[in-house]
């Protein structure tokens, strides 16, 4: 495989392309079916310590890196967390740091958003969960003179790409949760990162914990979200 070469600064270039057009009785019974698949999708905090085929997780960072970003300048990092050490360390700063939220740094209308998720400040997620993904967003980028160059839409970018990542995830069988610890600088040095990038998600994937539990919860209908003009 090439390696990747950002295309800042270079001129447009057009290219054709022509997918096959899906007949539309096909595209509608495939729009339902997906429409299905996704509404059973759930957050899960209680995950099997059962192994998940690397490949599949794999497949699914592949499928988030294909989201549109702003100028294509794909500005996200996807950091595959397996040691266990490393899982520990990053569960008791993640700890930490909610234990300080929970005890008065959300405020109290945050909090009470929160009660009827049932959350707290003990995350076993980040042990449990066979893969941690941590999502860290490239504020900027370096050329190869060492110039700083600013991305653009960069927090719509990996927005759209841990949505695609949390798709690819529940269609491939596999569990998942958004987990945002504040402040989330402890990531970066934890984990090694560059100056440049800044932790967006911790990501627990695996399978459902045989006992797990889900909050129970109701979407809102297709018409309460859809406005027609």
């Amino acid at each position: 495989m090439p390696d990747f070469e950002p295309i800042h600064g270079k001129p447009y270039v057009a290219v054709p392309y022509r997918p096959d057009r899906m007949p539309a009785d096909e595209s509608v019974t495939k729009a339902a079916e997906l429409r299905r698949r996704m509404d059973e999708r759930r957050t899960v905090r209680m995950f099997s310590a059962d192994p998940v085929p690397e490949q599949v997780v794999l497949d699914a960072i592949a499928v988030a890196s294909t989201a549109p970003s702003g100028a294509h300048q794909q500005p996200w990092t996807f950091c595959l967390v397996t040691d266990p050490e490393v899982r520990r360390r990053l569960r008791e700063a993640a700890e930490a740091e909610e234990q300080v939220s929970y005890d008065g740094r959300l405020g109290e209308e945050w909090l009470t958003a929160l009660r009827p998720i049932g959350t707290d400040a003990v995350k076993p997620h980040l042990t449990d969960a066979p893969y941690l993904i941590v999502v860290f967003q490239q504020r900027y980028f370096l050329d190869e003179t060492g110039e700083k160059h600013k991305h653009y839409y960069v927090d719509e970018s990996v927005g759209i790409a841990v949505g695609m990542l949390l798709t690819a995830l529940h269609l491939a069988g596999l569990s998942a949760l958004t987990h945002t610890p504040s402040p989330m600088r402890f990531l970066g040095e934890l984990l090694g990162r560059p100056r440049n990038e800044k932790a967006f998600a911790v990501i627990p994937v695996g399978y459902p914990a045989p006992d797990c539990v889900v909050p129970d919860l109701t979407r809102k209908s297709l018409d309460q979200v859809l406005v027609r003009v």
